[in-house]
């Protein structure tokens, strides 16, 4: 049995637990592809890549002629090496495996915390991007609308229309401390897209991110540990602080990948409350131990 009649079968109900040959099982498991990759090595670029490709290429995630927005972390007014934003060269490979799974267009933006134009250059991200490809552009008042988030806390907010408008959202943040959330990870990168009072959202953070988490549903969160901020954050600004891991992590499961970024800082998804919010909502599985997960180690 192929995995295709596997799956007409199943859906069917002309097999079950019960009646389903194990064999026919481990061979569709096997051909899966996993919750989670997650690739370390000496090249950024690469690991993005191989990881993404773990979890069966971007063509699994971006179709031909989608407008894909890609979300770094741009908030900071830091260069790369101070794990602040997310790193040009993570950023500048999901943009190519994006064009090459058949995009027609691909946007850059982040929502900036320090001055936008600053923040862009020194990261390195507003110039890989666009060598990349994409279309990189710096917010505005105007493009936000107000939209309703059908959260359980928030409800009116303004959200950017390039997103809402876009095919497919693929999240790309750094994974680094925070002195209010413990971590900023996958859900709140998110945070990037709207706009407004944004400071309001730090009341009730777990149940706010998880809101936005709910709203936007990203096609593919990819994590970057190259270098991640192990205290000072989400600011930084001084390399004792900073920790190269040289990893990068991929998944469509944002509760997945925070509680296998939270290990990265020492911590598990159980030590987050968006974490586990989120996985009381269903959004995803924050137990490690219960998902497929891929790690590959690069010579």
């Amino acid at each position: 049995m192929d995995r295709r009649h596997f799956l007409r079968a199943l859906a069917a109900g002309a097999i079950g637990a019960r009646t389903l040959d194990p064999a026919d099982l481990l061979a569709f498991a096997s051909e899966a592809p996993p919750a989670l990759a997650a690739v370390t090595g000496a090249d950024p670029a690469r690991n993005t890549s191989e990881a993404i490709a773990a979890l069966g290429g971007m063509s699994r995630f971006v179709s031909r002629g989608d407008v894909v927005v890609v979300k770094p972390n741009i908030s900071w007014d830091r260069a790369p090496e101070l794990a602040a934003n997310t790193n040009p060269d993570v950023v500048a490979t999901v943009i190519r495996l994006a064009y090459e799974a058949g995009a027609k267009t691909v946007r850059v933006f982040d929502n900036s915390c320090n001055t936008d134009r600053r923040c862009y250059v020194r990261s390195g991200i507003a110039d890989a991007a666009r060598a990349a490809g994409a279309q990189v552009s710096f917010v505005e008042d105007r493009n936000f609308a107000p939209m309703d988030l059908e959260g359980e806390k928030l409800r009116e907010w303004p959200v950017h229309r390039e997103v809402v408008e876009a095919d497919k959202l693929i999240n790309v943040p750094v994974a680094k401390h925070h002195s209010l959330a413990r971590l900023t990870l996958s859900m709140k990168n998110l945070m990037g897209l709207i706009g407004g009072r944004r400071n309001l959202l730090h009341q009730q953070i777990d149940v706010n991110l998880v809101d936005l988490t709910a709203f936007f549903r990203p096609a593919l969160n990819v994590l970057d540990g190259t270098r991640i901020l192990t205290a000072g954050g989400p600011q930084g600004g001084s390399l004792d602080d900073v920790k190269v891991l040289d990893t990068v992590a991929a998944s469509v499961d944002p509760v997945a990948i925070d509680a296998y970024g939270a290990a990265w800082f020492g911590m598990s998804g159980e030590d987050l409350g968006y974490v586990r919010v989120a996985h009381e909502r269903g959004l995803g599985e924050k137990a490690l131990d219960r998902l497929a997960i891929v790690e590959k180690r690069l010579s």
